[in-house]
């Protein structure tokens, strides 16, 4: 379960990151795009779209969930990174900072796997943690 949570929480912390990762430019943005035929993706080995059966179940998240998550995102991203922070407390900082957020850790995880799944709940949190980052002015 340990496990399972400090996963999942990392996994939230990293979805915040994610938009500030996609829009870093290559190192040579002039350099021509790959065009060799044999990189290509070959179309019978392209995964395809799941069967609806095996889907996972929509997730219905509220905004004041939406709003706790990315508050428990935040922290756990800085809890993650502080390098003051010894490894085997982080675990136990972080689950700390996701239940003061009002939410429980199954909850938590409940909400980092659907919006994995979810690109507009993923932009909804995205959203919220990007408002809890700047700084108060």
């Amino acid at each position: 379960m340990k496990t399972l949570l400090k996963t999942a929480m990392l996994t939230g912390a990293c979805m915040i990151a994610a938009p500030a990762l996609a829009q870093t430019t290559p190192a040579d943005p002039a350099a021509p795009q790959q065009t060799d035929p044999s990189m290509q993706a070959d179309p019978a080995m392209t995964p395809q779209a799941a069967d609806p059966a095996q889907a996972p179940q929509t997730t219905e998240v509220s905004d004041a969930e939406v709003d706790q998550f990315a508050s428990a995102a935040v922290e756990v991203q800085k809890i993650g990174s502080d390098t003051a922070v010894a490894e085997d407390a982080k675990q136990e900082k972080m689950a700390a900072a996701v239940q003061s957020s009002g939410l429980s850790a199954e909850r938590f995880n409940q909400i980092a796997q659907a919006s994995q799944a979810d690109p507009a709940l993923q932009a909804r949190i995205q959203t919220a943690a990007q408002s809890k980052m700047k700084p108060a002015s």
